[in-house]
């Protein structure tokens, strides 16, 4: 199950929304592409310098939520992965080996937006539409 999730939630073309609270409770949700799960308790992504950003240095919890559509709106798939960030860098070897896997995949000109590389630890694992069963049978 664990290697099928990674699969999933790794899967590409995707993408998905990623939403923050500020310390207030004001939300945020953005688009992105780019979170890549490391292994099954670990997410790292990129951001730049934005309220997503902001918000996870006053709220560290947050939401990943990805959407396949489907034939009908029965037929939709997804996830939702709830995150807790563990560390943020905005300088050094981790936030520079990150830039360099993203201008060799999507350009220079997207490496130059991240001002931070992201880890969260993931906290739990919903399916998209939650009926009482496992996110594996929804997937």
């Amino acid at each position: 199950m664990t290697s099928k999730l990674i699969d999933y939630f790794n899967k590409q073309p995707r993408i998905g929304v990623l939403s923050t609270a500020n310390k207030e409770g004001k939300v945020d949700a953005a688009i992105f592409g780019s979170p890549m799960m490391t292994d099954e308790k670990t997410v790292v992504m990129g951001l730049g310098e934005n309220r997503t950003f902001e918000y996870l240095q006053e709220n560290p919890n947050a939401v990943y939520t990805i959407v396949e559509s489907g034939e009908t709106i029965v037929d939709w798939k997804g996830l939702r992965v709830y995150l807790r960030m563990k560390e943020y860098a905005t300088s050094g070897e981790m936030l520079e080996g990150y830039k360099r896997q993203i201008a060799e995949i999507v350009g220079e000109d997207a490496a130059a937006m991240v001002h931070a590389t992201v880890t969260f630890e993931v906290t739990e694992i919903r399916p998209l539409v939650d009926m009482g069963q496992g996110w594996e049978q929804s997937t």
